[in-house]
């Protein structure tokens, strides 16, 4: 199957990842219970989106050969959940292109980039319950038909003018000065100007 449009909301230079032990009775997972001084693997991490589905991809550092990749579908769940013990440390849910699934844990070094993590995949999800909100609120609002029915015509009146106006003709006469300036006869032609110097 061909991949949707990808866009990339985060990317991290340097990711841990641990072989964690199975969750027992506790609630939760505790990255105290990792070996958290000997990761399995180090590389790169990216978030991003193809289509509308939200993806971890653990890629190698210099060459960005894939090496696993976590679809999340909801958080906090089963595919993206936190440690109780830190704010560094997250599990995810592994799942390989034959639907075959494992929990790792991930961690970095620096508290800043687990934020940014955690705040980007919490963004995606409040962003599409905004769109699917927004899609209801269009869904129940009533359709307004604006429309001309067949037949249907309207008169449109364009204001400016009163009809008294309109109808009858300004006077000549200048005014008392309220009123808009007369108009001046126009210039005498250079005949009648030759005409008045030879008498």
């Amino acid at each position: 199957m061909a991949e949707g449009y990808e866009r990339v909301l985060l990317m991290k230079s340097e990711v841990f990842v641990f072989r964690i032990p199975p969750l027992g009775a506790s609630k939760g997972h505790k990255a105290a219970d990792w070996n958290l001084d000997q990761p399995n693997w180090v590389g790169r991490l990216r978030l991003l989106t193809v289509d509308d589905r939200l993806e971890i991809r653990l890629e190698d550092k210099s060459t960005g050969v894939l090496y696993a990749k976590a679809p999340i579908e909801s958080a906090p769940s089963m595919d993206f959940e936190s440690v109780t013990d830190s704010s560094r440390y997250f599990v995810i849910r592994l799942k390989n292109d034959n639907g075959q699934t494992a929990f790792v844990g991930i961690g970095f070094s620096d508290r800043s980039d687990s934020f940014d993590l955690n705040v980007a995949v919490q963004d995606h999800f409040k962003g599409i319950q905004r769109d699917h909100e927004l899609a209801k609120e269009d869904e129940s609002r009533p359709k307004l038909d604006l429309g001309f029915k067949e037949g249907q015509t309207i008169n449109i009146n364009i204001g400016g003018l009163k009809k008294s106006e309109k109808s009858t003709p300004r006077s000549s006469a200048p005014s008392s000065g309220d009123g808009p300036v007369p108009l001046l006869p126009p210039p005498p032609s250079s005949s009648s100007r030759v005409r008045r110097a030879q008498n």
